[in-house]
């Protein structure tokens, strides 16, 4: 099947969001857009914008590519997304107090009560307690796919640790530096102040005990983690501070973090460090990222944590395929936003089907990430497909199967000029006592011709994301 190419479909000729843009590019000369390309990629380096790969001892940090043609939505459009995964957030903090708590959904029999126990991501610890404002899902990365002009499907809720923000930032940061006119021209709506936002949610999330304005602290794992640069420019352009664990203890009651004045109470930490490594008391005891008591320091109220503690379950990608179920469960309604159909390789006749037809479909760890752990049956060899099946008899609950789809494509920068590659959305969105969600997101292209993995550890760029004020 095609693809659907959202600045110029085969069928109905170039769509109304891309005419400004179509009217700017015609009259660029081609040398001088391969000169911006060049200028992006020495901001990029000169800005320190990278990732590191993990296992690859060479190259071990790599520059993100960026194609400089932005990914441009319709004001409606937009408008038609964010309804839709308000209904998908207020679902998910829904279920999660739901599972922490009374477990009315397993009651009703909406989803298996084996699917909650034996999940490594579901934390006991967290049974009983609910998080100051009751949000658990402070900062969540929806990704979604579309099909055609009219159909998009959510790929995935990242509602643990989501990453990307600081791409989506720089990426608008880079095209308003290269390309000034085209703003003036287009009517785009801003993303910049993302950092102000998410200091704002953060702060509104604060323990009941916390009156004036909270101290908030961003807790990364160190310099060696792929996302560090993240962490260090979010805690930068919120104005707050970049911690290790081993700038916290727990004193009096509270944690606290090592000034030049001494120890200073933390109220809000958003953390980017996962929950097994949180708390060496509590999880992992031969953790050095976490803080030793600050699991109890939490239980008592007194510090918030964003994400919460126990929010991994609604990544996981079993849960997934239940989300119809819980948004109807708790909002009433049917889902406005679609998910992907998917095949439960735990279910014995879900399983004979996947491993009948592995050369169509996709196929993924339900805990897995980055596109790692992974097979494109369209795109794997025989071999490659006899050796995955080997893999699902074995840990048949540890997939999924989902439909391999023509995920919509937008053009990029080649030498020959325009040509279509694959693409996703990741949205940001921010929870506290309202829900906020930047206009726009991460839009991640696939860069090989063909391919279908976003993914920048597996070859994947991004694009700045337009949405037009219209």
């Amino acid at each position: 099947m095609a693809a659907f190419d959202e600045m110029l479909p085969e069928t109905t000729g170039l769509r109304k969001p891309y005419t400004g843009y179509d009217d700017w590019f015609k009259d660029q000369d081609a040398a001088r857009l391969t000169e911006k390309m060049r200028d992006a990629e020495r901001v990029f380096r000169k800005t320190g914008i990278t990732f590191a790969v993990y296992g690859e001892e060479e190259a071990a940090e790599r520059l993100i590519p960026f194609d400089i043609v932005p990914r441009i939505i319709s004001g409606q459009e937009w408008r038609r997304l964010t309804q839709g995964i308000e209904q998908r957030v207020q679902a998910l903090n829904a279920f999660l107090d739901d599972i922490y708590h009374r477990q009315e959904i397993l009651r009703a029999g909406r989803i298996p009560r084996e699917l909650i126990a034996s999940n490594v991501a579901f934390l006991p610890e967290m049974i009983g307690v609910r998080p100051p404002g009751g949000v658990y899902t402070h900062i969540i990365g929806t990704d979604i796919v579309r099909i055609n002009e009219n159909e998009f499907y959510v790929l995935e809720d990242n509602a643990r640790t989501p990453s990307g923000v600081s791409y989506m930032l720089e990426n608008r940061e880079t095209m308003m530096q290269l390309f000034p006119e085209l703003f003036q021209r287009i009517k785009v709506r801003p993303v910049e102040n993302y950092p102000q936002l998410l200091r704002q949610s953060l702060g509104a999330v604060r323990p009941d005990g916390v009156k004036d304005a909270p101290t908030i602290a961003v807790l990364t794992p160190g310099s060696f983690n792929s996302a560090y640069f993240e962490h260090a420019f979010l805690a930068d352009q919120m104005g707050v501070q970049l911690v290790e664990g081993s700038d916290l203890r727990v004193v009096d009651g509270h944690v606290a973090m090592r000034t030049t004045e001494g120890y200073k109470q933390i109220d809000v930490l958003y953390r980017r460090v996962d929950d097994a490594y949180l708390d060496p008391l509590t999880f992992r005891p031969d953790s050095a990222l976490g803080v030793p008591g600050i699991m109890d320091v939490y239980r008592a109220g007194n510090i918030t944590i964003a994400n919460a503690p126990g929010t991994g379950i609604c990544d996981d990608k079993a849960i997934y395929s239940y989300m119809p179920e819980i948004i109807e469960f708790y909002t009433g309604r049917k889902a406005m936003l679609g998910n992907i159909p998917t095949w439960r390789c735990s279910e014995p006749d879900s399983l004979k089907y996947v491993l009948e037809h592995l050369d169509e479909l996709v196929v993924k760890e339900v805990h897995g990430s980055g596109g790692y752990g992974m097979l494109v049956g369209p795109a794997a060899s025989k071999k490659e497909c006899e050796a995955f099946s080997q893999k699902l008899k074995a840990r048949p609950a540890n997939y999924i199967a989902q439909p391999t789809l023509s995920l919509s494509t937008c053009p990029i920068l080649t030498e020959k000029g325009l040509a279509p590659r694959h693409v996703d959305l990741r949205p940001f969105v921010l929870v506290s006592d309202r829900i906020q969600i930047v206009p726009g997101g991460l839009t991640r292209v696939a860069l090989k011709e063909g391919s279908l993995v976003v993914n920048s550890s597996q070859g994947g760029g991004t694009k700045d994301t337009w949405v037009l004020d219209d």
